[in-house]
């Protein structure tokens, strides 16, 4: 249903215009720990060719904001703002205030909530055999991540995510809830909220969060954007999980105003982020989804969560 290759030249066109001004808030290029098939320059340099507005670099390891801040001078040509943020995981200390605070003052946009350091994470990997075939791992081994989570053994919001969740608020950025069970993330936005963070953001909720329709519908009505990765949903993705009409379900969930659509592409022998866009916007056309709403998924509903003009 989203193969572009076969699709009329008219579709084509459509898809070309719909993909100038596209934001992608979730590209993993390199360099990585994890094997990419494409780097943040040549991301950028894709991006530019079809007009995308913004990139957004996710890495599980590190932040990658002081790369943008030199690619944002260098490669200015190119008319792609380069984003990023920081990930709350070991290699970063996990909650730690220091690396926050100076992630924000290099210019991230975005803080992750643990993703591969997660308990849940970690257990999903321990508990699926074939996980390794559904997620990407290491080029080369590391050392065992040590399990993290947001609450302590009561349920209640640790401290030190709490200072960080101030920091998030005070400077208006975006939380992410990273791999976080469903049940931690209830937790963290509420507790986020009543600290004034505005700018919400869940990950892929039915995939390794455990997060039902319902549950995105309760998010949604948060104020929670709820993001969906486009590797999960298009052909030639060895992470392609799930079918189209599952994909309108739950943007049906969340509604189109608060739902974004993310590549989670530039893994080795995956589609490449701009490929990625382009069998998403074509599902989203099979689908029925008019012109204006597509630009929500894709561009419209990420300006206004990441803080860029619209």
């Amino acid at each position: 249903m989203d193969n572009y290759h076969k699709a009329t030249p008219e579709r084509k066109d459509l898809i070309e215009k719909l993909l100038d001004g596209a934001i992608d808030l979730h590209c993993h290029s390199g360099p990585s720990v994890m094997p990419r098939s494409i780097d943040h320059i040549e991301v950028a340099e894709e991006a530019s060719k079809v007009g995308m507005r913004a990139i957004l670099y996710k890495d599980h390891y590190y932040s990658a904001s002081p790369i943008t801040e030199l690619l944002n001078k260098h490669f200015k040509s190119l008319n792609v703002e380069l984003l990023s943020g920081v990930p709350l995981n070991n290699t970063v200390g996990g909650f730690n205030r220091y690396a926050v605070d100076h992630g924000i003052n290099l210019g991230a946009k975005l803080v992750w909530m643990p993703t591969f350091s997660a308990e849940n994470h970690i257990k999903a990997h321990q508990e699926d055999t074939d996980f390794d075939k559904k997620f990407p791992t290491t080029k080369e081994a590391m050392l065992a991540p040590t399990p993290l989570k947001v609450v302590n053994q009561n349920g209640n919001l640790i401290d030190e995510v709490k200072f960080i969740l101030d920091l998030i608020a005070e400077n208006d950025i975006v939380l992410s809830s990273g791999h976080l069970h469903i049940s931690e993330i209830w937790v963290l936005f509420e507790e986020a909220i009543k600290r004034g963070v505005k700018r919400l953001l869940c990950n892929h909720p039915t995939y390794v969060i455990g997060a039902t329709l319902e549950d995105i519908k309760v998010l949604s009505s948060m104020g929670v954007y709820i993001e969906h990765s486009m590797c999960m949903f298009v052909q030639r993705s060895k992470y392609k999980f799930y079918e189209p009409d599952e994909l309108n379900d739950m943007i049906i969930a969340a509604g189109i105003d608060q739902t974004i659509l993310g590549s989670d592409l530039g893994q080795v022998g995956n589609p490449s982020p701009v490929d990625g866009f382009r069998g998403v916007i074509n599902i989203c056309l099979d689908l029925g989804y008019a012109e204006e709403d597509i630009r929500k998924l894709i561009s419209t509903n990420a300006a206004k969560l990441i803080g860029l003009d619209y």
